[in-house]
């Protein structure tokens, strides 16, 4: 396979016609070498639209939905970033070379060690990584720029809000399966926000979302 022309494929015939004209965005994607990032049996598979098998039942993004995810984020040079589904470590990877720091947590310590060592050879040193549930997280007074969620949530949980500066956004998967919404939120304050919809998508469950519905009351 010539590796250079899957990636300027990629990029001009799915993320390109995917409304991602953000020429930092494409930049970043020749930069940043996916299939670097891609799980060796699935290598042939680095450059495709489609969802890649990551262990755990997980699977990546495919890259025009990665893509959008950061034209629509439009992150500045001195945001943070709490990313929270770390998975293979090219979204954690692209977010960090468009943010001041990104921390990024994963509920599976495999996925936290193998991203790390992909990180250290891209020679990135504003990434914190860390096996944790963002539940756990909840009752902490460090708050972010930006929260990005990998994983979808049935309806909107509005204690991820407590995680944001006010001012801050956080893309969202929301909805049921096959169809949900891919949204950015703006908050305003911890119980106001705006909503931004931005395209279709059927993504798993962040987990333990569920079982955090069933405490509702």
């Amino acid at each position: 396979m010539d590796i250079e022309q899957a990636r300027s494929n990629m990029i001009e015939q799915q993320i390109r016609t995917w409304e991602v004209l953000d020429m930092d965005v494409l930049d970043l994607l020749n930069e940043i070498h996916r299939e670097e990032f891609i799980p060796d049996s699935y290598q042939e598979l680095s450059f495709a639209d489609t969802r890649i098998p990551l262990g755990h039942e997980q699977t990546t993004m495919t890259p025009k939905v990665e893509a959008r995810l950061l034209q629509s984020l439009a992150l500045k040079a001195n945001e943070t970033v709490l990313e929270v589904g770390t998975g293979c470590g090219y979204l954690t990877t692209l977010l960090a070379k468009s943010a001041k720091h990104v921390k990024s947590i994963d509920i599976f310590p495999d996925f936290i060690n193998t991203a790390n060592d992909k990180i250290l050879k891209a020679g990135l040193s504003n990434i914190e990584l860390e096996s944790t549930n963002v539940y756990d997280l909840f009752g902490q007074i460090e708050k972010y720029d930006v929260l990005v969620l990998t994983a979808s949530l049935a309806k909107m949980d509005e204690r991820f809000l407590n995680l944001l500066n006010d001012g801050g956004r956080m893309f969202v998967i929301i909805g049921q399966s096959p169809a949900m919404d891919a949204c950015v939120l703006t908050k305003q304050s911890d119980s106001d926000y705006s909503t931004k919809s931005l395209f279709e998508i059927d993504l798993p469950a962040l987990i333990g979302s569920e079982q955090e519905e069933t405490f509702e009351f």
